[in-house]
């Protein structure tokens, strides 16, 4: 895929792996639009991108509420037109043994990280495929073909989120979509976590993730990466 003049959408834009997803696209030449739940911390990203010489517009939107999903593809549509790249970034992580997980936060990590991309995807999806070409990224976790403890609602929703792309795929591949998801491992961000504290500089950085995608999305059409792993060379 040509990724310049190619609209991008990018939740969990606004910091992190998404932030840096969104400023890689935009210096191909993509457009982007960017969503995530604090409205400072859109500002700031957008101000941030547009540091960078990259063209992206944001609004605030809750990827779990179908209502705020809606609002923020019509905002895409209005402000950039449709997208040919769908990058589903936004997720929360609660960690805690099993007997003291509360309900609401598990409901909260199903919501937000399996929840979620099917919202946006269902949202934005009928416009990809009368496009004809594009990809939804799916940015899943090493801790979706790996459990560890305290982390079995992460866990659990990262496993489905490959479970969601590997169906998507056969779905839509026939529309000339791709459908990509990266596992990377533990990145030097403030996700918080168990699995997150870096114990070596060889930790992951938000950018290599970027990176990545970039690689897969810029291969020729007739090949598709459908899942990747991303670890530290040597941690």
């Amino acid at each position: 895929m040509n990724l310049k003049n190619s609209i991008a959408v990018v939740t969990g834009g606004t910091e992190g792996i998404g932030l840096a997803i969104a400023r890689a696209l935009g210096r191909q030449g993509s457009p982007v639009a960017i969503c995530g739940r604090a409205e400072p911390k859109l500002k700031s990203a957008l101000k941030s991108l547009a540091g960078s010489g990259v063209h992206a517009v944001g609004t605030p939107c809750d990827v779990t509420d179908p209502k705020s999903v809606e609002g923020f593809a019509d905002f895409v549509g209005r402000a950039l037109g449709q997208p040919k790249v769908l990058v589903n970034n936004a997720g929360i992580g609660r960690f805690a043994p099993l007997e003291s997980m509360a309900l609401d936060d598990w409901n909260d990590v199903m919501s937000t990280n399996l929840r979620g991309p099917f919202l946006v995807t269902r949202a934005f999806l009928p416009a990809m495929k009368s496009a004809g070409e594009g990809a939804i990224v799916n940015v899943a976790s090493l801790a979706g073909r790996n459990g560890f403890e305290g982390g079995t609602a992460y866990c659990a929703s990262k496993h489905g989120l490959l479970g969601f792309g590997k169906a998507l795929m056969f779905e839509v591949r026939k529309h000339n979509l791709r459908v990509i998801t990266v596992c990377p491992g533990s990145v030097k961000t403030e996700f918080g976590g168990p699995r997150s504290e870096a114990k070596s500089d060889r930790v992951l950085h938000p950018e290599d993730v970027a990176d990545v995608i970039l690689a897969t999305l810029t291969l020729p059409d007739r090949a598709m990466v459908s899942e990747l792993d991303i670890r530290p060379t040597n941690p």
